[in-house]
């Protein structure tokens, strides 16, 4: 919990997690207009797929052009411009009348989205390169509880402002309040000017950033699929009869996942950041056999076991993108990013394919697999920096 303390007693380290809660306040608030959209537009679950699809699109689009903006603009500047575009283009989604308007508000989002988390990632990684700390679970850690603050605070807010548009206004003047009071304390830091790192997307220079990349893609897949589909298991394969528990898997999931960012950064310190990996993997991997037992006492254990486990792989993986030898942080966190991203919005597609075929079970099964490979990809890496 040191890195927890750092940040709040630090203006300059807590004024940069504040745009990763920032981020997730945002979207906390959105996801409970999601329903209203749908309805208010008369669209079908495959309409409302390809407007959420749409965010994706943004986000990918944009990823190559980061690291030159953030070269172009300043690293700071950019997080600070970043999150405040973003919180304004969120309160449009709510406010448009038609189908087409809605794909392309929420592809804005998606722009603003991917610009700013890389930007935040890569400002907390020059951060922790130049005052030698850790602080990067923690930010995460932010970020979960941004979703948790958006979503609580928006529960009571939905009751008493009746229209939409107005409460996304309300949010997204907040969070710009806040930031712009909080963003003098990072708003000067700029990536370490080095002549040998690169700014390209190449694969001979990016090479060493595919195993944490794949790793990213697998770990996000797992996120969104516990966040799609952990409600719909526990109805359909453990067979509860009470549906007002359906939601207490992802619910332990977000909160062991919040608590485990949160005290990651000390324990990375200790073993750092593949061991770590390592060892959030074997708790997914025990995660998802109690989770496959369909006993519904230990499989809803299990989703919380599972999100301990993986609450420190992404800020690790983000951590090790933003310090490999030769590359810029920002460009290592762009390929990440793009690709974890591409994961936890395509995994929950794949998924259900994969249900619809065989059963969801099957689905969750996959997902053991794939974290028993995670596990093996950090055990080659721990090996072949033995060696050198």
């Amino acid at each position: 919990m040191n890195s927890l303390k750092l940040i709040l007693t630090n203006k300059r380290y807590f004024s940069v997690v504040w745009v990763f809660c920032s981020l997730n306040i945002m979207i906390g608030t959105w996801v409970l207009y999601i329903p209203n959209v749908k309805a208010n537009l008369n669209l079908n679950d495959a309409q409302i797929g390809f407007a959420l699809f749409c965010v994706a699109l943004g986000i990918i689009s944009f990823l190559p052009l980061v690291p030159l903006l953030i070269k172009k603009i300043g690293l700071g500047i950019l997080t600070f411009l970043g999150i405040v575009i973003f919180a304004l283009a969120f309160t449009l989604p709510v406010f448009v009348t038609s189908y087409v308007a809605l794909c392309i508000s929420l592809f804005i989002v998606g722009i603003f989205s991917g610009i700013t988390d890389i930007a935040m990632n890569a400002l907390v990684s020059e951060i922790e390169k130049r005052d030698d700390i850790n602080i990067m679970s923690s930010a995460h850690g932010f970020f979960s509880l941004g979703g948790v603050i958006g979503a609580s605070i928006g529960s009571i807010l939905i009751g008493v402002i009746n229209v939409p548009f107005y409460h996304m206004i309300l949010i997204a003047a907040a969070i710009i309040l806040v930031n712009l009071f909080l963003f003098r304390n990072y708003v000067f830091i700029n990536e370490a000017d080095q002549t040998k790192e690169s700014n390209s997307f190449s694969f001979k220079v990016l090479k060493p950033v595919i195993p944490i990349a794949i790793i990213a893609l697998v770990i996000m897949s797992s996120e969104g699929a516990i966040e799609h589909w952990s409600s719909i298991y526990l109805l359909e394969i453990v067979n509860i009869q009470n549906t007002s528990l359906s939601g207490i898997g992802f619910l332990l999931f977000s909160i062991m996942m919040t608590i485990g960012r949160f005290f990651g950064d000390g324990i990375s310190a200790k073993i750092g950041s593949v061991k770590i990996i390592f060892l959030g993997s074997l708790l997914a991997i025990a995660g998802y056999s109690c989770v496959l037992t369909t006993n519904f006492i230990i499989t809803a254990i299990g989703f919380g076991v599972i999100g301990l486990g993986l609450s420190v792989i992404i800020p690790e993986v983000f951590r090790v993108a933003g310090k490999i030898d030769g590359v810029k942080a920002s460009v290592g966190i762009s390929m990440v990013s793009g690709i974890g991203f591409g994961g936890f919005l395509l995994g929950p597609v794949i998924l259900g394919y994969i249900s619809n075929t065989f059963n969801l079970k099957i689905s969750f099964l996959t997902l053991l697999v794939l974290t028993i490979v995670v596990a093996l990809i950090t055990v080659k890496l721990m090996m072949s920096s033995k060696k050198d």
